[in-house]
């Protein structure tokens, strides 16, 4: 992420050399994948080509995880198509080049627009635009970001 001399947040560009040699790992319910994240239902989770999903993150793909091209995710995510405590489920769409911040909660039902940014210890517990600078807990708007 840059800043500018006016303070404006612009969108990160996507790194395609970075990502050349990326396979998709195995996936199987409740066992860490190469990488080291879990995800339970896999048979419900769409990973886009290029992701990038931290350490010791935890998808919950009972109703849906779409995840699109060059989502990124730091370590220690949780994201939740379904909630025990409060028995909201909802399928989660991640977009394309969207940015997640390590130990950040995405809540059931929840759209994260392209190019948009989730910073870091976030909760996040409504639709967060494109091109949007979100964080917080619960997460709200700080910046739009720009070209």
């Amino acid at each position: 992420m840059t800043l500018s001399l006016e303070g404006k947040m612009k969108i990160i560009k996507v790194d395609t050399k970075r990502f050349s040699k990326w396979e998709a790992p195995i996936m199987e319910h409740g066992k860490p994948t190469k990488y080291g994240w879990i995800v339970h239902h896999p048979e419900n989770l769409k990973l886009g080509k290029f992701t990038d999903i931290g350490a010791f993150t935890y998808l919950n793909a009972l109703y849906d995880i779409e995840i699109d091209e060059y989502a990124q995710f730091g370590s220690h995510c949780s994201i939740y198509s379904y909630s025990s405590i409060d028995e909201k489920k909802g399928k989660v769409i991640i977009g394309y080049n969207a940015r997640i911040g390590s130990h950040t909660t995405i809540m059931p039902g929840i759209t994260i627009g392209e190019n948009s940014i989730v910073g870091a210890n976030s909760f996040v517990t409504q639709d967060i635009p494109k091109n949007t600078f979100f964080a917080g807990c619960p997460a709200r708007l700080i910046k739009e970001l720009h070209e």
